[in-house]
């Protein structure tokens, strides 16, 4: 249950980008996936682990840059 760690970045990204929107949606099979305009951002199932504190903040202004 990822759910702790999903409302977790959530609050990371809104601090980060206040006027972002932000949309949970649920699956199964432990995917945890952040995907941005239609560019995968970051996987879970690609890395095999739940992102780091502010790394998925970080790599959202990499692919902004």
């Amino acid at each position: 249950n990822y759910t702790p760690q999903a409302a977790g970045l959530a609050a990371e990204l809104l601090t980060a980008f206040p006027d972002a929107e932000v949309e949970k949606i649920e699956s199964s099979g432990g995917r945890f996936e952040v995907i941005v305009s239609d560019k995968l951002i970051f996987s879970k199932a690609s890395t095999g682990r739940f992102p780091a504190y502010q790394e998925v903040p970080s790599l959202l202004i990499e692919a902004l840059s």
